[in-house]
């Protein structure tokens, strides 16, 4: 098992940490019904052995946030029983932020080594792709996808699904540079094979007709270029580097011009809708603005504004998002039995448990982005996976503030998998120097 093994753990165990998380990374969304309790399972396992066998890891921020998350949730319920018993649930359902920190156990399973992080992650975009031809309709979602109707392939909704192709996406066009420079036997087959996966991404991402998916993902390529040529400018691999943006470029091209003739105006019809409730916004005109898409986002988020301002500090509960909704007079009923939360992750925490919930997770984001850095300036963490580490990061920023990834099992899987993957190698940076991603300098380091 080719594991750092800085953290020690029997063998034994490993093995069978590492095979429940291949499970919930390959059959999560394939076969939910296996993926599902082996996620579970891999999870509970990896809290327990991060703290039985962590020696250095269970002070780690991860552990203490995840008790702060726990604590904030709790807080919240409480103070909220005696507020409004009426509308409190039954219990602090804890489970509601807490499994954010699923992540904990992908970073031990994967033991601080690139290539289970890189494998585990190929699995689970090889898993959601096959499960795109089996749920649903299978392969005559794709034949339909491409006459330009809006797709779901039985993920969710199209929404979720774009997402999805959107992270895998990201992850293909960051390790372009890996690809295309391995020079050992089968680079013929792999470089086919990336491409392949690239282009077939690209194309669910244009049917799942996801705007938001879309705008996110142009700053994040942008962004995933703008380091390469960055790298290019400092001479690290400068051929690879350079090579890797050309290949970069040519492929969003080539999809670009399918996509022009493929769908023809159906993309920009999609574009277009909404584009009248922008107009109305950008004029001030709340009034009359429709409850279309983009209206329907705007009005349940002035909703949010009017709960938040009552109960800043602690929110209203777990049930928060459902109270905005449901008890907001002047939206509509028709609104009100069609959806239950507010297309916002970070406004649904901010209503549920107010300023300390979004503080647990900006300090869990700080935390993470810091500590990508630290391990990758210490060579640690791969040039490749620290990019789609940075992309992913400004990616979800903006996809969450659409639609409430992180509240629904589509973007907890995405977020564990990749946060799993990024703090494996913080840990790993964290055990070999023995530091901590926030620590005041010691004495000899002054």
């Amino acid at each position: 098992m080719a594991q750092n093994f800085s953290w020690k753990c029997p063998r034994s165990v490993a093995y069978v940490g590492l095979l429940l998380l291949a499970l919930y990374a390959a059959l999560q969304v394939l076969w939910p019904s296996v993926g599902d309790p082996a996620g579970t399972a891999m999870a509970l396992f990896g809290l327990i052995a991060v703290l039985v066998w962590g020696k250095g890891l269970r002070g780690s921020a991860a552990l203490w946030l995840l008790l702060a998350v726990i604590g904030v949730q709790i807080l919240s319920w409480v103070l909220g029983y005696f507020h409004h018993p009426d509308w409190v649930s039954s219990n602090p359902e804890v489970d509601r932020l807490a499994k954010l920190f699923i992540f904990i156990g992908v970073a031990w399973w994967l033991g601080g080594s690139s290539r289970w992080t890189l494998a585990i992650w190929l699995l689970s975009l090889i898993g959601f792709l096959a499960a795109t031809f089996v749920h649903g309709e299978g392969i005559q979602d794709w034949v339909t996808g491409l006459s330009g109707r809006r797709m779901d392939f039985g993920i969710r909704n199209a929404q979720h699904s774009s997402m999805m192709f959107g992270t895998c996406l990201l992850g293909l066009l960051a390790s372009s540079c890996r690809v295309f420079s391995y020079l050992g036997l089968g680079r013929s087959a792999l470089r086919l094979a990336w491409l392949a996966l690239t282009l077939v991404c690209a194309m669910g991402v244009l049917m799942g007709q996801t705007r938001a998916v879309w705008l996110a993902l142009c700053v994040a390529i942008i962004l995933i270029v703008a380091i390469r040529l960055l790298w290019l400018a400092k001479s690290h691999g400068a051929r690879h580097v350079l090579r890797s943006v050309v290949i970069i470029a040519c492929v969003l091209a080539v999809v670009g011009l399918g996509a022009a003739y493929v769908f023809k105006g159906h993309l920009s019809k999609r574009i277009e809708h909404g584009a009248a409730s922008m107009e109305m916004v950008a004029e001030g005109n709340f009034q009359d603005l429709p409850y279309d898409s983009v209206g329907t986002r705007l009005h349940t988020w002035v909703a949010a504004g009017e709960w938040i301002a009552e109960r800043p500090l602690v929110g209203w509960g777990g049930e928060g998002r459902g109270l905005v909704i449901d008890h907001t007079a002047w939206l509509p009923d028709n609104i009100k039995k069609r959806f239950g939360h507010l297309h916002n992750f970070f406004l649904e925490v901010w209503v549920a448990y107010g300023l300390l919930g979004v503080g647990v997770i900006a300090a869990l984001a700080f935390w993470i982005g810091r500590g990508t850095w630290l391990a990758w300036r210490a060579g640690v963490m791969p040039g490749d996976i620290a990019l789609f580490g940075a992309s992913f990061f400004v990616y979800w920023v903006i996809v969450n503030q659409f639609e409430s990834y992180n509240s629904f099992w589509t973007g907890v899987y995405v977020h564990n998998l990749v946060v799993g993957g990024l703090v494996t190698h913080i840990w790993r940076w964290q055990l070999d120097t023995d530091r901590r991603v926030f620590s005041w300098p010691r004495r000899r380091d002054i």
